[in-house]
């Protein structure tokens, strides 16, 4: 039954930061960022949010900073929107996995492209 609440609450925290994220102004946060994944602990003390930026490792490191920084008012948003007696707290890390698909993506481009390319000849 545990099993049961915590993948619908990773399910129902993920949709509203990616609202609550839209309405963030920091500077430092993309506008092409993607919560990928969350993880919330067995006792919803804490939620592990992975994130992901088109633009990059360095654009995605520089969200997580912004994210971090404004992990109260994202805590405050997630608690009012899902209406939890206990809100669990935030935690921001970075992940690469958009970029890692898109690189996968092109290396199969580039494999088909070759392929089409010696049938030609």
């Amino acid at each position: 039954m545990a099993n049961h609440r915590t993948s619908r609450l990773n399910e129902d925290i993920m949709r509203e930061l990616c609202a609550i994220l839209r309405t963030l102004k920091d500077p430092r946060i993309s506008s092409m960022l993607s919560v990928v994944k969350v993880d919330v602990t067995n006792d919803l003390s804490y939620a592990t949010c992975y994130v992901s930026a088109l633009e990059g490792r360095e654009a995605t490191a520089q969200s997580v900073k912004g994210l971090r920084s404004a992990a109260g008012y994202v805590r405050r948003e997630l608690g009012r929107s899902l209406e939890l007696r206990h809100v669990p707290e935030v935690r921001f890390v970075a992940d690469d996995s958009i970029e890692h698909s898109a690189h996968i993506n092109q290396l199969l481009r580039d494999i088909n492209a070759g392929g089409s390319q010696q049938d030609e000849d």
